[in-house]
């Protein structure tokens, strides 16, 4: 995941310091060009070759294709928005999750993993909501169905839970949250195969290290 963000960081940059050296180029070749200067503008301003994907050749753009392509280098596309929307929702759960445990687990491990999981995405949900609001979209999508997310718990689970004490809570706890893990990963496992922005692939990244960290963690527990 790590050599995938740094590839597309590199082509970026290859493409974007390519473009601007034809620029630059066609700036100083300007002077004393007469009509074939004219022309070359015309025809876009010469070609530039984009790094292509691991693999993949390069191919050869016109200068303003080029520009358009690195404009949307970083762009964040649907898949994006769609999982850092969703994301935000379902560590909102975990954090239902987690603040049930003091007053009601019997366990000193499963408290100190609780306190873990909300020391990292409360700050997450923070993270993630600035993100939209810079590339100013909503929190909320019309028309998604969140309840649909994979590994959310049900009313009648979180009810279960709040009834529950001492060992029995602590097992189910267990249960609801490598469930809610496992479709953490799931979903961010989407947006690295299907997003373009590099600071949401990021986002991702700490999101499937982490939780799947915690998920062999609390299956020791629950064992």
């Amino acid at each position: 995941m790590l050599i995938r963000r740094q590839v597309r960081r590199f082509r970026g940059l290859a493409l974007a310091v390519t473009v601007t050296a034809v620029a630059l180029t066609s700036a100083g070749c300007d002077g004393g060009g007469g009509d074939s200067g004219s022309k070359d503008r015309a025809a876009g301003g010469g070609s530039v070759v984009a790094p292509g994907k691991p693999g993949e050749p390069a191919r050869t753009l016109s200068a303003s294709q080029a520009a358009k392509a690195a404009a949307g280098v970083d762009t964040p596309n649907s898949a994006d928005v769609r999982y850092v929307r969703m994301m935000i929702e379902h560590h909102a759960q975990a954090l239902v999750l987690t603040r049930l445990v003091p007053a009601r687990s019997g366990s000193d491990a499963v408290k100190r993993v609780a306190e873990r999981i909300t020391a990292a995405q409360q700050p997450e949900i923070g993270a993630m909501k600035g993100w939209l609001s810079r590339h100013g979209r909503t929190e909320q999508a019309d028309g998604h169905d969140h309840g649909a997310m994979p590994g959310m718990a049900t009313d009648a689970q979180l009810d279960q839970l709040r009834a529950a004490k001492g060992k029995a809570f602590d097992q189910l706890f267990l249960k609801l949250m490598i469930t809610h893990h496992q479709g953490a990963v799931t979903m961010a496992t989407e947006a690295l195969s299907e997003g373009n922005n590099i600071q949401v692939e990021e986002m991702a990244d700490d999101v499937v290290a982490q939780q799947t960290t915690e998920i062999s963690r609390m299956r020791a527990l629950s064992s």
